[in-house]
């Protein structure tokens, strides 16, 4: 069992008998008695997110979050298709339960997905990944690494901000959590 003083930032439990994680976390001691924790937590079933103020009293149970290999098969354009890497079982994750990781995976890529009871319930992305740019206006004579930036469309169709000296067909790195460029591939 945690106590409110032990949920920390990531921190995942279970609330109202379903799964959550910690998004933002802040403390307020009081003068005599305990402190006053606010905390924002994410559904991990639903992907909606709740402010919530509970006391270091509070007691909340361990969400049983195991993470297991897949393999990102394809996606009709509403739901995306895993396959275990262990059972070589497929399963299947709507699109809004992705939260935007879609805008990271190429067939084939090699994924975690988070499971809640045996199901599948989102997909846990690594810091990096690489894709390729399949569309960028030409640079110009003079581009250096250290110039602007220009917009980039890559195989996800993810659009960012790239080095001007960056080409169609590059491969490149991506921050996940930002959606920023980190460097060529």
């Amino acid at each position: 069992m945690y106590n409110g003083n032990d949920l920390k930032v990531g921190k995942k439990f279970i609330m109202d008998d379903m799964p959550f994680e910690i998004v933002t976390y802040a403390q307020k001691v009081m003068g005599r008695g305990g402190s006053i924790i606010n905390i924002k937590a994410k559904n991990l079933l639903n992907g909606g997110t709740i402010a919530k103020t509970i006391s270091d009293t509070d007691k909340f149970s361990p969400a049983d979050i195991a993470t297991k290999s897949y393999d990102y098969l394809y996606n009709d354009g509403i739901n995306y298709m895993f396959m275990s890497q262990e059972t070589y079982e497929q399963v299947e994750l709507p699109k809004d339960r992705l939260d935007g990781a879609e805008m990271f995976l190429n067939d084939g890529d090699k994924v975690k997905l988070q499971e809640f009871n045996g199901s599948p319930i989102n997909i846990e992305l690594d810091p990096s990944c690489e894709l390729e740019v399949t569309e960028t206006p030409p640079g110009e004579k003079g581009d250096t690494a250290t110039g602007g930036k220009k917009p980039a469309t890559l195989s996800t169709w993810l659009v960012i901000q790239v080095p001007l000296f960056i080409k169609v067909w590059d491969i490149i790195k991506v921050d996940t959590r930002t959606k920023d460029y980190l460097s060529r591939a």
